[in-house]
């Protein structure tokens, strides 16, 4: 049997899912970017559900926001509407995003003095910020660079996931959070040596 890769499989989705939904919120009148925004929207109650606590509905908020960040390109390419600043806010939105969740959790593990919680929220942002930081500068040096482990979509799954148990099981969300940092960290390390490598190999 064929391997389908993350491209492909991102592909199949959008094609047989996405686009029709996509094009049914464009029937009522909303946009990409419109979509795109409503993005932070989703955000937010999943960022408002982990401070207070309900990690399973903070969860599950994040895999819907995941499936809903399909729906502003797929109706981008369905009506013609792709634009280089639709795909730059659709980037920052998606960094917004991901650090609103993670203040969220900031917020709960304050309010409870769980200093190991704070710091691994904390290390979590940093790397994840950092995954993004160097794809765009090495885009920015016309280098491709979507290497790494722990890129956005396995950063949703993991936190997704931990999120959930750690509803019931609450170490498992900061089990999640520890690994979300390190495989972040190691991204962002493998993204520099390549475009290292990339830059050496050019001159």
């Amino acid at each position: 049997m064929p391997s389908i890769n993350r491209t492909q499989a991102r592909a199949f989705i959008t094609g047989r899912i996405a686009t029709p939904i996509a094009l049914g919120f464009g029937r009522i009148g909303m946009t990409p970017n419109s979509l795109t925004l409503f993005g932070l929207v989703i955000a937010a109650v999943g960022a408002y559900l982990a401070s207070i606590g309900q990690f399973w509905g903070a969860g599950t908020v994040l895999i819907f926001a995941a499936v809903f960040d399909l729906f502003d390109g797929a109706l981008a390419r369905a009506t013609g509407k792709i634009s280089a600043f639709g795909a730059m806010l659709d980037s920052v939105v998606d960094r917004v995003s991901e650090a609103i969740l993670l203040l969220g959790l900031l917020a709960f593990y304050l309010d409870g003095d769980d200093s190991i919680g704070v710091i691994l929220v904390y290390i979590a942002f940093v790397f994840s910020v950092l995954v993004s930081y160097t794809r765009a500068r090495a885009e920015g040096l016309d280098v491709d660079c979507t290497v790494g482990i722990m890129t956005r979509p396995e950063r949703v799954i993991v936190l997704a996931v931990g999120l959930i148990v750690g509803h019931w099981v609450p170490f498992v969300l900061q089990i999640a959070l520890g690994i979300v940092a390190a495989l972040s960290a190691l991204t962002s390390v493998h993204r520099v040596l390549h475009t290292k490598a990339a830059l050496r190999d050019r001159a």
